[in-house]
């Protein structure tokens, strides 16, 4: 499973897709390529070598170096069927058998927070709710230069694919022992990860129901847009092994 990141920027490495797609679909790429035999080492170096061959005259390596929040950027979370083992690398979320294991950003939470109270700001000045459930949310803009500031510790105490170096220390490695396993893989747009699709997407529903601006229980740095049936993309695969 792999989840592209939300864009920061209007500059698109892809003229027809966001960033986050377009890393999405390379990986893809790469991963349906690479040898059954290939350990999550080799996956780590060659998929960054791989984004960052994509880097080129109006991005060059030393522009992304600067500027992270230009790159082809996403998680991934990879079952090696051959070495019975689970990687996560990045922003994901997963459960093995009854254990709920996530890899979420560092700053994720503070930012969510950061996020959350100027929404309650808006709301005690009499801001609609319906205001910031627009697809402009004033809350989340306060909140952008400091996940810009943040992103500039990306590769360093977080791990993302986006062509440069993945601290592996910050990979998740699960090995399996030889008995049957189920697995789900989801992306981090399921608030709660429940073992079958329709109970995830009950509860999705119900978070969206009961707090659309996502600043309660739960915190996101994004809000279920008005008309959305979810704050941020997603992906749920279910699987036995």
């Amino acid at each position: 499973m792999i989840d592209g990141s939300t864009s920061k920027t209007p500059r698109h490495h892809c003229p027809w897709m966001s960033n986050g797609r377009y890393a999405m679909r390379l990986i893809s790429r790469y991963v349906r390529k690479m040898p059954a035999n290939t350990s999550c080492h080799q996956f780590c170096v060659g998929v960054t070598k791989m984004i960052r061959s994509h880097y080129r005259f109006r991005f060059p390596v030393s522009r992304m170096a600067d500027h992270p929040e230009e790159r082809l950027c996403a998680s991934a979370i990879i079952y090696s069927r051959l070495r019975r083992e689970v990687w996560m690398v990045g922003d994901c979320q997963c459960l093995i058998g009854d254990e709920y294991f996530d890899n979420p950003k560092p700053y994720e939470e503070e930012l969510a927070i950061l996020r959350g109270n100027r929404v309650r700001e808006l709301l005690d000045e009499g801001i609609p709710q319906q205001e910031l459930l627009q697809p402009r949310d004033p809350a989340r803009e306060v909140m952008i230069p400091h996940m810009l500031e943040t992103m500039q510790n990306q590769n360093k105490t977080y791990a993302v694919i986006d062509g440069f170096p993945i601290p592996e220390q910050k990979v998740l490695v699960f090995t399996l022992g030889f008995q049957p396993f189920e697995i789900v893989f989801a992306s981090d747009g399921y608030p709660y990860l429940a073992k079958t699709l329709g109970e995830s997407e009950r509860l999705l529903d119900e978070q969206r129901r009961n707090d659309p601006l996502n600043i309660g229980k739960f915190k996101a740095t994004k809000a279920f847009v008005e008309g959305n049936n979810s704050f941020d993309d997603r992906s749920y695969i279910r699987f036995t092994v």
